[in-house]
């Protein structure tokens, strides 16, 4: 299943929920409970719709492209600026 027909298929039961909680609040009325239940799945209906709205911006994570790293030696100039780490600079001696 794609992200978009699970989101479908989350929405229909959370339709579903909404159209049980109708019934069951007529049923035994609206208390503080029951409109914490009624509160908590629209709550849920609204995040779903959210994530809906943003779900063709959700894709799977994409690979970053491979960079080859030639056998071939480096350019022996590109280090003669350089400190060897742990032994300083090449032309210098350690205090």
């Amino acid at each position: 299943m794609s992200v978009q027909e699970d989101l479908t298929s989350v929405q229909r039961c959370l339709d579903d929920l909404a159209r049980s909680v109708g019934r069951l609040e007529q049923q035994i009325g609206g208390g503080l409970e029951m409109r914490r239940v009624r509160t908590d799945a629209d709550h849920l209906r609204e995040s779903v719709a959210l994530l809906k709205e943003a779900a063709p911006g959700l894709t799977t994570p994409r690979r970053p492209d491979l960079v080859t790293i030639p056998d071939t030696p480096y350019d022996s100039t590109l280090w003669t600026d350089s400190d060897d780490e742990g032994l300083g600079a090449r032309d210098r001696h350690a205090p």
